[in-house]
């Protein structure tokens, strides 16, 4: 059976601030449905969209990349294509960070390794 969750819930569920939450929603991300009283009802659909949210955030994509995956997610599966290629072009990113970021850790290495000979080459004399 599918749960509902209050907004604070939610927050402690995803590690969103209640404001983020709300702000989210204000900017159209987010659209939890209302009680009687007004309160917002988030389903378990509306956690696993905001788990995705929160991941892509984690990835880089900016907050504008993630409205528009949005919009394309709320028009249906004809915008698979779409969806992908904004995921396709934040890979890309991140495997050019991971290439940049190797390159460092290489110099650094190669740092050591020069240090620890002069460390071996002291040490002999």
């Amino acid at each position: 059976m599918a749960e509902n969750y209050q907004i604070a819930e939610v927050a402690k569920l995803s590690g969103f601030s209640i404001a983020t939450l709300r702000y989210y929603e204000e900017l159209g991300l987010l659209k939890p449905a209302r009680d009687r009283n007004n309160y917002r009802i988030f389903s378990d659909n509306d956690l696993r969209w905001i788990d995705f949210i929160k991941r892509a955030k984690a990835t880089g994509l900016s907050l504008n990349k993630i409205i528009d995956y949005a919009k394309l997610r709320e028009q249906g599966n004809q915008t698979i294509k779409e969806r992908m290629a904004i995921l396709d072009e934040q890979e890309q990113f991140l495997l050019d960070n991971q290439r940049e970021i190797q390159d460092h850790i290489d110099f650094l290495k190669g740092k050591k390794n020069y240090y620890r000979q002069m460390l071996n080459q002291k040490s002999e004399v």
